[in-house]
């Protein structure tokens, strides 16, 4: 359905992560995967969807003055956001322990922007999604992390595996946001394109 609005434009994903682009594919829709190395760093004075924003716009940016007048390119970023900062991919796995710890018992928010670029504009967007916790024990977490090795991830895990079916109580708002694209956003961002 979209795939045949969007004809005349070369879709453009920079990012590396299978989930993202497996939404891609879920969506029914035609893409290529460009990658650049970015370090992702931001201003401190930023907060919440102030951070995933400049992130997706610098990935964004990397590719200014390389695309064609029908690309559009697609870059995003996903924060967990608790206790008024942000919980990016962990270091190590007492790092991962950490932040699953802080996580358990509680509710957070999992905050992803998306930027779409062309060699006009760009236009940011982001979704927040509240997930809430059981308490989580110590066994479980080092299960899931000796297991799942959730060191790609925000937050220390994915929603999607083993931690997700057992330790969430509750979602408010876009569960493939948590997964890292609010899908139905940029499905209609992307279906006002005429």
């Amino acid at each position: 359905m979209l795939k045949n609005k969007l004809q005349k434009y070369k879709l453009i994903l920079a990012s590396g992560s299978p989930r993202r682009q497996q939404f891609f594919k879920d969506l029914d829709l035609d893409f290529e995967i460009r990658l650049k190395e970015i370090e992702e760093i931001y201003p401190p004075e930023l907060k919440a969807e102030e951070i995933t924003n400049y992130l997706a716009k610098l990935k964004a940016s990397a590719f200014e003055g390389e695309l064609n007048s029908n690309e559009i390119l697609i870059t995003s970023d996903t924060i967990v956001w608790h206790n008024n900062k942000a919980l990016g991919k962990p270091k190590d796995a007492q790092d991962a322990f950490d932040i699953l710890k802080s996580l358990s018992n509680a509710t957070h928010e999992v905050i992803t922007s998306v930027c779409f670029k062309t060699n006009i504009e760009s236009t940011v967007m982001y979704e927040v999604t509240k997930v809430t916790f059981n308490e989580l024990s110590d066994e479980a977490i080092r299960y899931y992390i000796e297991n799942y090795k959730p060191f790609d991830k925000a937050g220390a895990y994915g929603i999607q595996e083993w931690i997700g079916f057992v330790g969430v109580s509750k979602i408010e708002g876009s569960y493939a946001n948590v997964m890292g694209m609010p899908t139905d956003k940029v499905y209609e961002y992307l279906s006002s394109l005429s």
